[in-house]
Protein backbone atom coordinates (compact mmCIF):
# COMPACT_ATOMS: atom_id res chain seq x y z
CA UNK A 1 0.00 0.00 0.00
CA UNK A 2 1.39 3.41 -0.96
CA UNK A 3 1.80 6.19 1.59
CA UNK A 4 -1.05 8.08 -0.05
CA UNK A 5 -3.36 5.06 0.08
CA UNK A 6 -2.40 4.33 3.68
CA UNK A 7 -3.05 7.94 4.71
CA UNK A 8 -6.43 7.81 3.00
CA UNK A 9 -7.37 4.54 4.71
CA UNK A 10 -6.40 5.77 8.17
CA UNK A 11 -7.95 9.19 7.67
CA UNK A 12 -11.27 7.86 6.43
CA UNK A 13 -11.40 5.27 9.21
CA UNK A 14 -10.78 7.91 11.88
CA UNK A 15 -13.30 10.24 10.25
CA UNK A 16 -15.92 7.48 10.28
CA UNK A 17 -15.21 6.76 13.95
CA UNK A 18 -15.51 10.42 14.95
CA UNK A 19 -18.63 11.06 12.89
CA UNK A 20 -20.25 7.76 13.88
CA UNK A 21 -19.58 8.42 17.57
CA UNK A 22 -20.92 11.96 17.25
CA UNK A 23 -24.08 10.81 15.46
CA UNK A 24 -24.79 7.98 17.88
CA UNK A 25 -24.20 10.13 20.95
CA UNK A 26 -26.22 12.99 19.47
CA UNK A 27 -29.22 10.70 18.86
CA UNK A 28 -28.91 9.29 22.36
CA UNK A 29 -28.63 12.73 23.98
CA UNK A 30 -31.42 14.39 22.00
CA UNK A 31 -34.03 11.63 21.88
CA UNK A 32 -33.40 9.22 24.74
CA UNK A 33 -31.84 11.14 27.63
CA UNK A 34 -34.19 12.48 30.29
CA UNK A 35 -32.30 15.35 31.86
CA UNK A 36 -34.20 15.34 35.16
CA UNK A 37 -33.23 11.69 35.78
CA UNK A 38 -29.54 12.01 34.82
CA UNK A 39 -26.83 12.74 37.40
CA UNK A 40 -25.24 16.20 36.88
CA UNK A 41 -21.80 14.62 36.54
CA UNK A 42 -23.02 12.41 33.70
CA UNK A 43 -24.56 15.46 32.03
CA UNK A 44 -21.21 17.27 32.22
CA UNK A 45 -19.37 14.26 30.79
CA UNK A 46 -21.88 13.98 27.95
CA UNK A 47 -21.62 17.69 27.12
CA UNK A 48 -17.79 17.56 27.22
CA UNK A 49 -17.69 14.49 24.99
CA UNK A 50 -20.05 16.04 22.45
CA UNK A 51 -17.96 19.21 22.51
CA UNK A 52 -14.80 17.22 21.75
CA UNK A 53 -16.53 15.35 18.93
CA UNK A 54 -17.79 18.66 17.50
CA UNK A 55 -14.18 19.83 17.43
CA UNK A 56 -13.37 16.59 15.62
CA UNK A 57 -15.96 17.28 12.93
CA UNK A 58 -14.33 20.62 12.20
CA UNK A 59 -10.81 19.18 12.21
CA UNK A 60 -11.83 16.48 9.72
CA UNK A 61 -13.37 19.15 7.49
CA UNK A 62 -10.15 21.15 7.87
CA UNK A 63 -8.11 18.19 6.61
CA UNK A 64 -10.54 17.91 3.71
CA UNK A 65 -9.81 21.56 2.85
CA UNK A 66 -6.13 20.70 2.54
CA UNK A 67 -6.82 17.48 0.66
CA UNK A 68 -5.04 15.52 3.38
CA UNK A 69 -8.11 13.55 4.47
CA UNK A 70 -8.26 11.54 1.24
CA UNK A 71 -5.17 12.42 -0.82
CA UNK A 72 -5.77 12.41 -4.55
CA UNK A 73 -9.57 12.51 -4.20
CA UNK A 74 -10.69 16.16 -4.27
CA UNK A 75 -14.35 15.27 -4.79
CA UNK A 76 -14.37 12.91 -1.80
CA UNK A 77 -12.62 15.53 0.34
CA UNK A 78 -15.24 18.10 -0.64
CA UNK A 79 -18.19 15.78 0.06
CA UNK A 80 -16.91 14.71 3.47
CA UNK A 81 -15.88 18.24 4.39
CA UNK A 82 -19.32 19.54 3.42
CA UNK A 83 -21.08 16.91 5.55
CA UNK A 84 -18.83 17.52 8.56
CA UNK A 85 -19.26 21.29 8.55
CA UNK A 86 -23.01 21.05 7.99
CA UNK A 87 -23.30 18.61 10.89
CA UNK A 88 -21.20 20.83 13.15
CA UNK A 89 -22.96 24.16 12.71
CA UNK A 90 -24.43 24.51 9.25
CA UNK A 91 -21.24 25.99 7.80
CA UNK A 92 -20.47 26.02 4.08
CA UNK A 93 -17.35 24.13 3.00
CA UNK A 94 -17.08 26.17 -0.20
CA UNK A 95 -17.22 29.40 1.78
CA UNK A 96 -14.77 28.40 4.51
CA UNK A 97 -12.12 26.78 2.34
CA UNK A 98 -11.00 30.00 0.54
CA UNK A 99 -10.83 31.79 3.88
CA UNK A 100 -8.65 29.06 5.34
CA UNK A 101 -6.34 29.10 2.32
CA UNK A 102 -6.04 32.88 2.78
CA UNK A 103 -5.05 32.24 6.38
CA UNK A 104 -2.20 30.01 5.26
CA UNK A 105 -1.05 32.46 2.58
CA UNK A 106 -1.03 35.51 4.86
CA UNK A 107 -0.94 34.32 8.51
CA UNK A 108 -1.05 37.00 11.16
CA UNK A 109 -1.57 39.89 8.74
CA UNK A 110 -4.45 42.20 7.89
CA UNK A 111 -5.28 39.90 4.94
CA UNK A 112 -5.65 36.89 7.24
CA UNK A 113 -9.39 36.31 7.97
CA UNK A 114 -8.50 34.41 11.16
CA UNK A 115 -6.40 37.25 12.57
CA UNK A 116 -7.65 40.15 14.68
CA UNK A 117 -5.43 43.08 13.75
CA UNK A 118 -7.01 45.40 16.34
CA UNK A 119 -6.53 43.06 19.30
CA UNK A 120 -3.73 40.60 18.49
CA UNK A 121 -3.20 39.78 22.17
CA UNK A 122 -6.76 39.98 23.54
CA UNK A 123 -8.57 36.61 23.36
CA UNK A 124 -12.03 38.03 24.09
CA UNK A 125 -12.06 40.69 21.37
CA UNK A 126 -10.35 38.32 18.97
CA UNK A 127 -12.96 35.61 19.58
CA UNK A 128 -15.79 38.06 18.87
CA UNK A 129 -14.10 39.06 15.59
CA UNK A 130 -13.44 35.40 14.78
CA UNK A 131 -17.07 34.49 15.45
CA UNK A 132 -18.40 37.36 13.34
CA UNK A 133 -16.09 36.42 10.47
CA UNK A 134 -17.43 32.90 10.19
CA UNK A 135 -20.95 33.03 11.59
CA UNK A 136 -23.18 35.10 9.34
CA UNK A 137 -26.79 35.33 8.23
CA UNK A 138 -26.52 32.13 6.22
CA UNK A 139 -25.56 30.14 9.30
CA UNK A 140 -28.28 31.83 11.35
CA UNK A 141 -30.93 30.86 8.80
CA UNK A 142 -29.68 27.29 8.45
CA UNK A 143 -29.56 26.73 12.20
CA UNK A 144 -32.95 28.38 12.73
CA UNK A 145 -34.47 26.03 10.17
CA UNK A 146 -32.75 23.04 11.77
CA UNK A 147 -33.95 24.00 15.24
CA UNK A 148 -37.48 24.30 13.91
CA UNK A 149 -37.33 20.87 12.31
CA UNK A 150 -35.88 19.20 15.41
CA UNK A 151 -38.25 20.95 17.81
CA UNK A 152 -41.54 20.72 15.96
CA UNK A 153 -41.11 17.81 13.53
CA UNK A 154 -38.73 15.52 15.43
CA UNK A 155 -40.16 16.52 18.85
CA UNK A 156 -36.74 16.93 20.47
CA UNK A 157 -37.16 18.40 23.99
CA UNK A 158 -36.00 21.99 23.95
CA UNK A 159 -33.82 21.50 27.04
CA UNK A 160 -32.02 18.58 25.38
CA UNK A 161 -31.52 20.65 22.25
CA UNK A 162 -29.92 23.50 24.17
CA UNK A 163 -27.80 21.34 26.46
CA UNK A 164 -26.61 18.60 24.14
CA UNK A 165 -26.58 20.29 20.73
CA UNK A 166 -26.23 24.08 21.06
CA UNK A 167 -23.96 24.22 24.12
CA UNK A 168 -21.36 21.69 22.86
CA UNK A 169 -21.19 23.48 19.50
CA UNK A 170 -20.57 26.85 21.20
CA UNK A 171 -17.96 25.36 23.54
CA UNK A 172 -16.30 23.67 20.58
CA UNK A 173 -15.99 27.03 18.82
CA UNK A 174 -14.21 28.41 21.89
CA UNK A 175 -11.96 25.35 22.05
CA UNK A 176 -11.08 25.56 18.36
CA UNK A 177 -10.41 29.28 18.63
CA UNK A 178 -8.27 29.05 21.78
CA UNK A 179 -6.07 26.09 20.87
CA UNK A 180 -6.17 26.31 17.08
CA UNK A 181 -6.04 30.08 16.49
CA UNK A 182 -5.34 32.33 19.46
CA UNK A 183 -2.57 30.50 21.31
CA UNK A 184 -0.68 29.64 18.10
CA UNK A 185 -0.99 33.10 16.50
CA UNK A 186 -1.39 35.63 19.36
CA UNK A 187 1.14 38.45 19.46
CA UNK A 188 2.40 37.73 22.92
CA UNK A 189 5.06 35.50 24.42
CA UNK A 190 8.15 34.52 22.40
CA UNK A 191 8.64 35.98 18.94
CA UNK A 192 7.60 33.94 15.93
CA UNK A 193 10.44 31.97 14.37
CA UNK A 194 9.43 32.57 10.74
CA UNK A 195 6.88 34.05 8.34
CA UNK A 196 4.23 31.51 9.28
CA UNK A 197 3.72 33.52 12.49
CA UNK A 198 2.69 30.39 14.34
CA UNK A 199 3.93 28.68 17.47
CA UNK A 200 3.30 25.21 18.87
CA UNK A 201 2.19 24.07 22.29
CA UNK A 202 4.32 21.89 24.52
CA UNK A 203 1.44 19.57 25.33
CA UNK A 204 1.97 15.84 25.57
CA UNK A 205 0.24 13.48 23.16
CA UNK A 206 -2.94 12.94 25.20
CA UNK A 207 -3.40 16.59 26.16
CA UNK A 208 -2.73 17.62 22.58
CA UNK A 209 -5.37 15.19 21.32
CA UNK A 210 -7.96 16.29 23.87
CA UNK A 211 -7.47 20.01 23.38
CA UNK A 212 -7.60 20.26 19.58
CA UNK A 213 -6.74 16.98 17.84
CA UNK A 214 -3.04 17.92 17.82
CA UNK A 215 -3.56 21.31 16.19
CA UNK A 216 -1.75 22.81 19.13
CA UNK A 217 1.28 21.63 17.10
CA UNK A 218 0.41 24.52 14.88
CA UNK A 219 3.77 25.58 13.54
CA UNK A 220 4.20 22.04 12.27
CA UNK A 221 0.82 22.30 10.57
CA UNK A 222 1.85 25.47 8.76
CA UNK A 223 5.15 23.89 7.75
CA UNK A 224 3.46 20.70 6.56
CA UNK A 225 -0.18 21.51 5.66
CA UNK A 226 -0.40 18.25 3.69
CA UNK A 227 -0.21 16.25 6.92
CA UNK A 228 -3.53 15.18 8.49
CA UNK A 229 -4.22 15.87 12.15
CA UNK A 230 -3.15 12.42 13.34
CA UNK A 231 0.32 12.76 11.78
CA UNK A 232 1.19 16.10 13.40
CA UNK A 233 2.78 14.52 16.51
CA UNK A 234 5.33 12.76 14.28
CA UNK A 235 6.15 16.08 12.63
CA UNK A 236 6.56 17.58 16.10
CA UNK A 237 9.04 14.85 17.00
CA UNK A 238 11.10 15.58 13.89
CA UNK A 239 11.30 19.25 14.81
Amino acid sequence: MTNRAAQRAVGLTLAALVFGSWLLLQILALFLVQIDTLHPLLIMILVATLCWLDVGLFIIAHDAMHGSLAPGSPRLNRVIGTVMLAAYAGFSFDRLRPKHMAHHLTPGTVADPDFCERSPANPFRWYVAFFREYFGWREVLVLTLLVGVMTFAARVPYANLLLFWALPAILASVQLFLFGTFLPHAHRGPDFVDGHRARSSNFGWITSLLTCYHFGYHHEHHLHPHLPWWRLPSARCRG
